[in-house]
């Protein structure tokens, strides 16, 4: 949960956070889970990326609100606060799971690997994703799936290397 978490935020104080979120809306809803629908890891890997989501959404919200403050200040403008970077070895670790996830998703066909990227990287819903590309919803969600399922079947190998 923690490697998906930032893969959406890119940020290990904000990932840790979305899988604290995560976990307590997986205490509040277990009862709702419903095993005929899918697995518990994918239960749990779209909680968490949906409450990655939320807090990109909630930072666009944030920042857009900064900016028009900025806007009107005519005496300067709001400084970009700078994230904190993670320690040596974990950004070590992150490159060599960030490689195997890029080559990973390189393989896919092109329609499969940018509907991935923009919903994954870009946190667009399907709808955005299929307005950005002018392309039914339809077709979204099933190159969604479909390279999903692809990247499950490459990446069930490494799954055990790669860090939480």
């Amino acid at each position: 949960m923690y490697s998906l978490a930032m893969a959406v935020v890119g940020n290990s104080a904000d990932a840790e956070e979305v899988v604290a979120d995560a976990f307590a809306q997986v205490w509040r809803t277990a009862g709702r889970y419903d095993p005929a629908r899918g697995s518990v890891g994918a239960w749990l890997s779209t909680i968490t990326r949906t409450r990655g989501l939320d807090l990109l959404r909630s930072r666009k919200r944030r920042l857009r609100a900064l900016e028009r403050s900025a806007a009107t200040d005519r005496d300067g403008l709001a400084l970009e606060i700078s994230a904190p970077s993670d320690a040596p070895d974990r950004k070590a670790e992150h490159s060599d799971d960030q490689r195997l996830v890029g080559r990973s998703l390189a393989d896919l066909p092109e329609a499969q690997r940018r509907v991935i990227e923009l919903a994954y990287f870009r946190g667009l819903s399907q709808s955005e994703i299929a307005a950005e590309l002018k392309q039914p919803l339809g077709t979204v969600k099933t190159r969604m799936r479909s390279g999903m399922e692809k990247l499950r079947k490459a990446l069930t190998p490494y799954l055990s290397e790669l860090r939480p």
